[in-house]
């Protein structure tokens, strides 16, 4: 009875692991919200918030982690297309160093300018943790559409980030 359990929990792993990499979170629609954050880590990212920020599908933009020796001006001179934007609509989160810090930096940051609408800008293997930690610390005070960015995330990356997702998402139902 007890290996059968046992198999029964490791099938039901395995078959939301399997769902988990091929159900991966696709870019977003062309909606407007009232401001975009974007987290650091990945490729793409920054620049898929500056396209939305420039097309004015938002009035201003969260990049959270960035790291503290990074200035405006820097970041301002890596994307030169939209270098204006960085003086009028961008604020850099400083605060956040992992994705539960990137949610309460980003909370803080919602609350603050007491936006409805928020889009989620981060690389589709992160999305599910990251969307849940940042729709939790939210609470349901903003609406977060998430808009990922399509990636080839190796088999090590998803079963790290899987693994991280259920401990979270356990840690949570536990009250931990």
């Amino acid at each position: 009875m007890i290996s059968r359990l046992i198999a029964f929990a490791a099938l039901i792993y395995l078959l939301g692991y399997a769902a988990f990499a091929v159900l991966l979170p696709e870019p977003g629609d062309d909606r407007q919200t009232d401001a975009i954050v974007v987290l650091t880590g990945g490729p793409k990212r920054i620049e898929r918030g500056l396209d939305l920020l420039a097309a004015h599908k938002a009035q201003r933009m969260l990049v959270s982690g960035v790291a503290t020796t990074v200035r405006t001006q820097d970041l301002a001179a890596q994307y030169p297309a939209n270098a204006a934007l960085f003086s009028c609509c961008i604020d850099l989160g400083r605060e956040a160093v992992d994705t539960r810090s990137n949610a309460d930096e980003v909370a803080r940051w919602v609350k603050k300018r007491r936006f409805k609408s928020v889009r989620l800008v981060t690389t589709d293997w992160h999305m599910p943790r990251a969307g849940f930690e940042i729709e939790r610390q939210v609470g349901g005070s903003a609406a977060v559409y998430e808009d990922a960015i399509e990636s080839k995330p190796r088999f090590q990356t998803l079963f790290l980030e899987y693994n991280k997702y259920l401990l979270r998402r356990a840690a949570v139902l536990l009250g931990i």
